[in-house]
């Protein structure tokens, strides 16, 4: 279809526009013939027939009340008549693959005329491409699934399968050995945590926080196991598929008795007579993706201690989903496991060794889920700095105000100095082994994702006070605002109870600690 041509005209003509019956007003040097629509204005005819904004330039006054999104939707793009004679539009949406010009909106490295020593031109080059998937194949996604709670969208899982992006999700290693990576971008080679540092952070940047864990996070922390630990020709058998985004798995430790304490879980698993087979009893709960998963990676207790095996959806696995006011797109699970028969050859690992398995594991886990808060409280950031700067308030900016610039600070340097030390964490990650990551990284990590998820929750508590009641609203101004408040405590229970990493973290400093240290 034709675009609708557009006249132009001066500020004077728009002005003698003013009346109930002939109403026009600017915004962004567009002008808008409201006319029709003033009946069906949310705030009222007598908002839009005010003095100040019928014929007027009502850009401020709109900017205040609205996010920019609302005129790029086509019921009010059909309200745009023209624009103003010598004059163009300042202000633009979202533009995909696009770096913000907000000040700490984007981690260093990203900056105009900053450095590092971490990121290579090919991880520069991986990061443009990959923001610009995200930003036009998961983010619509991201906001249609997040209205109707539905998991996400399979054309998205898809999409990114043909990309290799379930596989990179993954991180370095075997399994991406004769795989295509981002259209030949990198090399599977080449690929290290660095770019997966990239995947993680460009998710969570375009991403909700339900549907990011919607969208194949218990892939993330239930294949590793697999991967790791699986016998070859289980991985054969089941790995392509999962990276292939055609089947699903997830990882299902926690119970109702025990959370954090992964030696205290109840579930059971008894060898048959024959030694073929295990016989698995027991529930699971809050299990991210246990709803739509095809297999279970599932702690046990066993005769030898823990045992972690690969479970199979079939006869005597039941799966329900669970409501939290975190998001249902995640498909978070309570999982009944009734006489369920597995095969031995589905043990990861070694009989009784299952601790080893799931604390391995755990570090990338906890990893990811820095390298996404920190990327989240940026996004949060740059909310803040965007609204405290077009808020007006007794006729000043609202940052104006010493207090709000105090929060302000406080969420900048909170987001700064998780990025730098997830930063300096993943250079050791690329430089160890994945023996010596087990050993020497389990307690910086544990650390670190302690400290990122509490500054994230101060930081969600300063945001609803910067955005006031908007930052309690689901809708308009300040949506990721609100989202963000309601989320945000899940990052402190995923992957171990906060408190209980931050002992982690200084229980194993201590063990480090010299017999002949004196003050």
């Amino acid at each position: 279809m034709a675009s609708k041509q557009l006249r132009t005209f001066t500020r004077e003509e728009v002005g003698k526009h003013n009346k109930d019956d002939d109403l026009w007003i600017i915004i962004d040097s567009k002008v808008y013939d409201i006319t029709r629509f003033k009946g069906l204005h949310p705030g009222g005819i007598s908002v839009l027939l005010d003095s100040e904004i019928a014929g007027q330039d009502a850009t401020e006054a709109f900017y205040s009340l609205h996010r920019h999104e609302v005129l790029e939707k086509p019921q009010y793009q059909r309200l745009v008549i023209g624009t103003i004679e010598g004059e163009k539009s300042k202000i633009h949406g979202r533009i995909p693959g696009e770096l913000s010009k907000v000040p700490y909106a984007e981690p260093t490295w990203l900056s105009a005329g900053y450095h590092s020593p971490y990121y290579s031109e090919n991880h520069r080059q991986f990061q443009k491409a990959v923001r610009r998937f995200f930003d036009e194949v998961v983010h619509p996604d991201a906001l249609a699934r997040e209205d109707d709670g539905k998991r996400p969208s399979q054309d998205v899982i898809d999409k990114m399968a043909q990309l290799n992006l379930h596989a990179m999700r993954m991180g370095p290693g075997k399994h991406l050995k004769g795989r295509v990576l981002m259209n030949g971008l990198v090399k599977p080679e080449e690929f290290d945590y660095f770019h997966e540092l990239i995947i993680t952070q460009e998710f969570a940047r375009a991403s909700m926080r339900g549907y990011g864990d919607g969208l194949l996070g218990g892939k993330v922390i239930g294949l590793p196991p697999v991967l790791n630990f699986g016998s070859e020709e289980l991985k054969a058998r089941i790995v392509p598929d999962i990276l292939d985004g055609k089947k699903f798995i997830c990882l299902a430790i926690s119970e109702a008795q025990a959370g954090s304490d992964v030696m205290g879980l109840q579930t059971t698993a008894r060898k048959t007579e024959d030694g073929q087979h295990w016989i698995i009893n027991g529930t699971k709960k809050w299990i991210t993706n246990g709803t739509f998963a095809d297999y279970f990676t599932v702690g046990c207790r066993t005769d030898d201690g823990f045992t972690v095996i690969l479970v199979e959806r079939g006869e005597g696995v039941e799966t329900k989903q669970i409501k939290t006011s975190y998001s249902s797109t995640a498909g978070t699970a309570f999982i009944t496991f009734d006489n369920v028969k597995v095969p031995v050859g589905n043990t990861l690992g070694e009989e009784g060794g299952g601790i080893f398995v799931i604390l391995s594991n755990f570090n990338h886990e906890r990893w990811v889920m820095c390298c996404a808060s920190a990327r989240s409280q940026r996004t949060i950031v740059e909310e803040c700095l965007q609204w405290t700067n077009q808020r007006k308030v007794f006729g000043k900016p609202l940052h104006s105000q010493a207090v709000i610039r105090s929060k302000l600070a406080a969420m900048i340097s909170r987001a700064e100095s998780a990025q730098s030390w997830l930063e300096n964490i993943t250079y050791q990650m690329n430089n160890m082994s994945y023996k010596q990551q087990a050993s020497k990284l389990a307690g910086p990590i544990a650390l670190l994702k302690s400290y990122s998820t509490r500054a994230g929750q101060e930081t969600a508590r300063d945001a609803v006070q910067v955005f006031g009641g908007r930052g309690i609203t689901k809708t308009g101004m300040g949506k990721f605002i609100e989202h963000y408040h309601r989320t945000v405590p899940f990052d402190a229970l995923l992957g171990g109870a906060e408190d209980v990493l931050a002992d982690l973290g200084v229980r194993q400093a201590l063990r480090g600690m010299p017999k002949d240290a004196r003050l």
